[in-house]
């Protein structure tokens, strides 16, 4: 099981975006989470901010929708060169017509889930997939708390990819810290969110590389 580790540019400094990625180079993708102040109670940046990230970085982008009207406004971030693209299946109407979508426009295909919905209803969805986000705090503010009640989760939703075969990836975003993402790896993540703990250190990179080294210990 490879580990990826996508910080979350959430709490670093977003008016100058493109120098903050440049503090995490030992980073798999970067985190770039859309909020609308609809689906969430919180407004962050949208399109024209990606765009310009896009412009200025090589790295994978990995973009976190947290909109409503998803259907209508993903393709456009896998038009804009975004490597993955997650919608979440509480805000999507047709999810599978979107999962191809996306797809068909070059990006990796991500569901994202709330805390609190269930994986199992959407398990015929999983090959339309490459990527399923668990969320592990509510969405919608950076720096929350893990919520531990999210590992049952992970470790259903493991099953299920495991059943499955394929390459999907399993990503965990909320709370993970050098503190929490042994639990998520036991559970059976193997890519992470983390924003405050990378961008709240005093060395972002190491910290990436910190937090890549304890999961990695797990795997073996």
């Amino acid at each position: 099981m490879g580990i990826r580790i996508t910080p979350s540019v959430l709490n670093a400094d977003l008016a100058s975006l493109n120098s903050e990625i440049a503090r995490i180079p030992s980073c798999d993708a970067v985190h770039l989470d859309v909020m609308d102040n609809r689906f969430v109670p919180n407004l962050t940046f949208g399109l024209p901010v990606v765009e310009k990230v896009r412009a200025g970085t090589d790295k994978m982008l990995d973009i976190h929708l947290m909109i409503a009207e998803v259907d209508r406004w993903a393709p456009a971030y896998a038009e804009a060169g975004a490597e993955s693209v997650t919608f979440h299946i509480e805000a999507s109407d047709a999810p599978v017509k979107l999962a191809r979508e996306l797809r068909s426009l070059g990006a990796r295909a991500s569901m994202g889930l709330r805390p609190a919905t269930p994986i199992e209803p959407y398990e015929d969805l999983l090959g339309e997939l490459d990527m399923v986000l668990l969320m592990t705090v509510e969405p919608g503010f950076g720096g929350q708390s893990f919520l531990d009640i999210v590992l049952p989760k992970i470790r259903r939703t493991r099953a299920l990819l495991d059943k499955r075969g394929g390459d999907i990836w399993l990503q965990v975003d909320g709370g993970v810290s050098a503190e929490t993402i042994e639990r998520c790896v036991e559970a059976g993540a193997d890519t992470f969110v983390a924003g405050s703990a990378v961008y709240r250190a005093d060395d972002p990179d190491a910290m990436v590389q910190q937090l890549r080294s304890i999961a990695e210990s797990c795997c073996h």
